[in-house]
């Protein structure tokens, strides 16, 4: 799995002061005018508050590689957000290499299990669209969840937020929470103050999980 940043709002965390300033201003105010002390009173105030409405005008852009259609499947169901991801219509999938969950992979059995079907299905597809002449778009019906694949996602700030209390947290898929931690670490790279306590709900309190589901490890100040 690869996650690269490739294209975010300019000065997130001023942008959003900004925003959050003009709310309460006779005029719009010049951003520019906003120093690094008067942005991070104003975006204290603003998470504090709940006024989250205003970090929605930043937004960040992923190039996503190599995760499989599993993860891809949990992904789109965060719907404030737009996605463009590799086709299996157009784009042959012969050599899908699979992705290989550890607890199948340190059990030699089970990757046996694993890897006889997943050379099961790769002569099948093949055979479909060779032999058969079945469509790509047709023969693509046998690939697995385990296939890679690759996809672009854009979110504002606010589902950002939202996306990472949900994902990063330790009970998360394990292959999603992977993704999502190397996200959250590069947006902190670029809007530290806006993403300053974001993650797993734990990070900044007590789990909101109830006592069936929590996992008895909350992330330390280490994890953060």
């Amino acid at each position: 799995m690869r996650v690269e940043l490739i294209n975010y709002t300019p000065e997130p965390d001023r942008s959003s002061a900004h925003a959050a300033l003009t709310c309460y201003s006779e005029e719009v105010p010049k951003k520019e005018e906003l120093g690094e002390e008067k942005i991070e009173e104003i975006l204290d105030k603003i998470k504090e508050s709940g006024h989250h409405s205003v970090i929605e005008h930043a937004s960040f852009t992923f190039a996503i590689h190599d995760v499989s259609r599993s993860l891809t499947h949990q992904l789109v169901r965060h719907r404030l957000a737009s996605y463009s991801q590799q086709s299996q219509r157009y784009v042959d999938i012969e050599d899908f290499d699979p992705v290989i969950p550890d607890s199948i992979r340190e059990n030699d059995r089970a990757e046996k299990i694993f890897q006889d079907l997943m050379e099961n299905i790769q002569e099948a597809y093949i055979d479909l669209k060779e032999k058969e002449e079945v469509p790509l778009e047709d023969a693509r019906y046998v690939l697995p969840n385990a296939t890679r694949s690759n996809i672009i996602v854009t979110m504002n700030a606010r589902e950002l937020w939202h996306f990472f209390s949900l994902r990063c947290c330790k009970r998360a898929q394990w292959e999603i929470r992977d993704m999502a931690n190397m996200m959250l670490k590069l947006v902190k790279e670029k809007a530290p103050l806006i993403f300053e306590g974001a993650g797993a709900p734990c990070v900044r309190g007590p789990c909101p999980e109830s006592e069936e589901f929590f996992c008895g490890e909350p992330i330390s100040a280490d994890d953060k």
